[in-house]
């Protein structure tokens, strides 16, 4: 995590735009296995951005002593993406590097994740998490919602609503709806 801190505009070349996308990638990964599709970028007026999705959640499960664990997508490499050189690009160009370089960049990170078996929460400040695995009231909804606000030292820390929709096209099996809350 310190490497990705230490050089944002490497990691996150269009700024929040780029960190969008990674978040981004994930939900279309699930639409195109057929998981949802639609998700609701809002940009808030503090900075943050909130990407939430109705696919099947991020993958949860169970340790031998029923605790619930899930996969470490936001605080370690993504081994798929991360110094691959066959990493998919982005809409924006940049190699895809994953969910890690999204919690990394931004000054704290909310992941919300609802499954059938149950819903928790998960608050990240520069990639490091700062509560466990929390469990939340399931109201029967699947998804993840992934709100982070961008460091500030990134090139461009803003997003445009425009913007995000004109990239997300990229991905067909993806419906992304934008709401501008900084008005």
């Amino acid at each position: 995590m310190t490497a990705i801190r230490q050089d944002p505009a490497g990691f996150a070349p269009t700024g929040a735009i780029h960190l969008s996308l990674e978040v981004l990638a994930y939900v279309a990964d699930e639409a195109a296995c057929g998981h949802g599709g639609g998700c609701r970028v809002s940009l808030f007026p503090d900075g943050s951005i909130s990407i939430a999705d109705d696919g099947r959640g991020t993958d949860t499960r169970r340790d031998p002593n029923g605790l619930v664990v899930k996969k470490p997508v936001l605080s370690s490499k993504d081994i798929r993406f991360f110094d691959s050189p066959r990493a998919q690009l982005l809409p924006d160009g940049h190699s895809r590097r994953g969910m890690s370089v999204v919690a990394a960049l931004s000054g704290w990170l909310v992941h919300v994740n609802r499954r059938d078996e149950g819903s928790w929460s998960q608050r990240y400040e520069h990639g490091v998490p700062v509560t466990d695995l929390l469990p939340i009231s399931d109201d029967e909804a699947t998804g993840t919602t992934v709100h982070f606000r961008p460091d500030p030292r990134l090139l461009d820390p803003q997003v445009g609503p425009d913007e995000i929709s004109r990239l997300a096209t990229a991905w067909a099996s993806l419906n992304v709806e934008t709401r501008d809350l900084r008005l």
